[in-house]
């Protein structure tokens, strides 16, 4: 998509982007985060701060929600603005994944 569209799309960062993706089932900070680092093979570790500054925030812009609490841990899940935002970024990286196999393709003629 152009860039005039960027707004109408709501790109995340790279954090953003998978914590939204661990909310597609609710949880607490902590699973947010190990089950950032399983799913990416510890490629990508979330530390607290930035994990809990991004849950504030991400709650403000009105992509997630408290779901409840177990104990003193707060369970956040996606509102319907979060999984359409998520649904849109996952199809914009895709996209963006497919044009780099097609130009690095261009190597291989």
């Amino acid at each position: 998509m152009s860039r005039n569209n960027s707004l109408q799309e709501e790109q995340l960062t790279e954090s953003g982007y998978y914590i939204l993706l661990a909310l597609l089932v609710p949880m607490h900070g902590y699973g947010i985060s190990k089950y950032i680092e399983e799913l990416t093979e510890k490629e990508v570790i979330i530390g607290p701060a930035t994990l809990y500054t991004m849950l504030k925030k991400m709650q403000e812009q009105d992509y997630i929600e408290l779901a409840g609490e177990e104990g003193r841990r707060k369970i956040y899940k996606l509102t319907d603005r979060g999984i359409k935002v998520i649904t849109m970024e996952k199809e914009r990286r895709y996209k963006m994944a497919l044009h780099g196999v097609e130009a690095f393709s261009r190597l291989e003629k």
